[in-house]
């Protein structure tokens, strides 16, 4: 992942087109340091790869045995023991592999989902930055697509490779034991299809990169014109989101045409080279059992033994296949691993830290904060907060009062100064802890799928407690009107209710945490007047005895703060209560005038209470 000037990652596309080597042993270093745990299993399974193989090349033999020793010349006796010895190497064969492919997929599912939570648990580690400057389409591609991939690597890649080496490595030896000359006869065709193999292989390898690269475009689509599909409907854009989805869809369509088209034209040498060497051998062996030097059973023996030689070469492309997909995959998952993401908020080495009890409860000393280079959103802030003060943060859109937030959240971490919380930095506070202390509500809550008790408790409130939060925060009626009640369901991002019922449900999550710093950002936008009363309502109560910073952007929500503190340009330029900033005749009043009158020169209106 490179790093831009200001440190943050920047995943790019055109990292995305070169990913992916034809064979990493670096990279399969770490994907079997995941197997490792299972070392045990995999050695079981790796064992019984010759065991099998053994078992399919007894087979030929006895089947010359058969012909040369009793079918030739004729005499039965014997043969009966010949085909149970037969029966009992296919079945021996057959359980063995059953064993190996069981045990292959169990290290394999294991191993995966131990990767599929390591990865899970460092992208949830992850900044905001960084998530906004990556396709969560991408991200699910790696967590699922991807991590599958690896795991078909052991299923049917790596060790069936494995598996491969080892037969073809008895077949050699068996053959050159029966008849040296004809076993040289037989394997005349192995330097062309050697030659053949490692063509594909460059071929095929392109073709895997540009496929994950297209995958990873589609699934990055498909994922944001889902999310946004009230967007696509609204303003009529089906058409063209279906032309660029086409585009994509045929790229993709084209990038797998390429490694279908290499894959076919192997799979055909392959055969016709096989069906040469079986001729020539078929001519050279009847030769020579024409002249005597040669039994007709080792000449059946050896077209056995070459059809198996030929087999895996000839599914050597599926193989290679799934091994370039494992590495492709692998090198994408491991690049996401070791992303180094300097804005994610990291604790400090765990110390003895004393909360000063004398110091303001939240402090900004001094902060300025950049999301880019040369472009400041936050210059020199210092703003101090007390216990139980009720502080509203306006000003202008974009004058940066969400930005303040979401470093006190530590979404993000101050360019220049830090913040304090009861007079101790915030990095000497465990993420978790101070999240736990400082909960955000904003204007559109999400709420995950799953049942209300869920939703509200995040599994962690009892009945008793929900309850009461629920209560508090006005939502009793969407549980009571459920004849479920608390299982009652909730649809992926809140659908099943209104903006103002899932506004409701996020204050009564904020009453299960009960928080010691809580945050507003404008909670009751673009609700109804009625759903309007009961957010007050239970924001009034929510807010009693706590410490609460509002960030409004309608001023008729402020009326009840202690303090109101106005933002333009990144700095703070007035301070006081509003009937102090009225009588300025600042910033604040001007912004005051316009909400209320929507004329600036306009006499003042006395705003309505925001809490009843």
């Amino acid at each position: 992942m490179s790093q831009s000037a200001a440190g943050k990652p920047t995943p790019k596309s055109e990292q995305e087109a070169v990913s992916g080597k034809a064979l990493d042993r670096q990279l399969l270093a770490r994907i079997l340091s995941y197997v490792w745990p299972y070392k045990r299993l995999m050695l079981v399974a790796l064992v019984v790869l010759p065991l099998a193989a053994a078992f399919e090349l007894v087979q030929p033999y006895l089947l010359k045995k058969a012909i040369d020793e009793h079918i030739a010349v004729g005499r039965l006796q014997g043969l009966d023991r010949i085909g149970a010895a037969y029966l009992v190497m296919l079945i021996g064969q057959y359980a063995l592999l059953f064993g190996q492919t069981y045990l292959m997929q169990y290290v394999g599912q294991r191993a995966m989902a131990d990767l599929r939570m390591k990865v899970y648990g460092h992208v949830f580690r992850l900044s905001q930055s960084f998530f906004e400057s990556t396709p969560i389409g991408r991200l699910m591609t790696r967590l699922t697509s991807d991590i599958e991939s690896l795991n078909e690597m052991f299923a049917s890649g790596l060790v069936s490779l494995v598996g491969d080496f080892i037969k073809l490595s008895f077949i050699l030896i068996t053959i050159f034991l029966i008849d040296v000359k004809l076993a040289l006869v037989s394997l005349a065709s192995a330097p062309v299809l050697f030659g053949v193999a490692w063509l594909f292989r460059r071929v095929v390898r392109e073709a895997f990169r540009d496929i994950r690269n297209r995958l990873a475009k589609l699934n990055t689509y498909l994922q944001e014109h889902l999310s946004g599909i009230r967007i696509v409907q609204a303003f009529a854009q089906e058409p063209l989101a279906a032309a660029r989805f086409d585009q994509l869809n045929q790229d993709y369509r084209r990038a797998n045409a390429r490694s279908i088209g290499a894959d076919a034209a192997l799979y055909a040498i392959v055969e016709a080279v096989g069906s040469f060497a079986i001729a020539g051998l078929l001519w050279h062996g009847g030769a020579r059992i024409m002249s005597d030097t040669l039994t007709f059973g080792v000449l059946v023996a050896f077209i056995e033994y070459l059809q198996k030689f030929f087999a895996p070469i000839r599914d050597l492309s599926t193989k290679y296949t799934v091994l370039q997909q494992a590495m492709a995959a692998g090198e994408r998952i491991f690049e996401l691993l070791d992303t180094t993401d300097f804005d994610a908020p990291t604790d400090a080495p765990l110390m003895a830290v004393t909360a000063d009890p004398q110091a303001p409860l939240v402090e900004f000393r001094n902060i300025s904060f950049a999301y880019r280079p040369g472009q400041p959103v936050l210059t020199n802030i210092n703003l101090k907060v007390a216990r139980g003060e009720t502080v509203a943060i306006v000003g202008p859109s974009g004058s940066g009062k969400s930005t303040l937030i979401k470093l006190l959240s530590r979404f993000y971490e101050p360019s220049a100064g830090e913040i304090l919380l009861e007079g101790v930095s915030l990095p000497c506070h465990p993420v978790d802890s101070l999240r736990r202390r400082v909960v955000l509500i904003g204007q559109e809550p999400y709420l995950f799928s799953g049942t209300l008790a869920e939703a509200v408790g995040l599994a962690e409130a009892s009945a008793t407690d929900l309850g009461r939060a629920l209560g508090q925060a006005g939502a009793s009626g969407l549980v009571s009107r459920d004849p479920l009640g608390l299982q009652g369901p909730v649809q992926p991002r809140g659908a099943n209710f209104s903006a103002g019922e899932r506004q409701l449900l996020a204050l009564a999550r904020a009453f299960c945490r009960n928080p010691e710093v809580l945050v507003l950002d404008e909670a009751t936008a673009n609700v109804d007047p009625e759903t309007e009363r009961l957010i007050d309502a239970g924001t009034f109560t929510l807010m009693q005895g706590r410490t609460s910073i509002v960030i409004a952007h309608r001023l008729s929500t402020i009326v009840n703060a202690s303090r109101i503190v106005v933002i333009d340009r990144g700095c703070i330029v007035e301070q006081g209560t509003r009937d102090e900033l009225l009588a300025r005749d600042g910033l604040f009043a001007r912004l005051y005038r316009l909400q209320t009158t929507g004329i600036s020169s306009a006499p003042l209106v006395a705003a309505p209470p925001l809490f009843t």
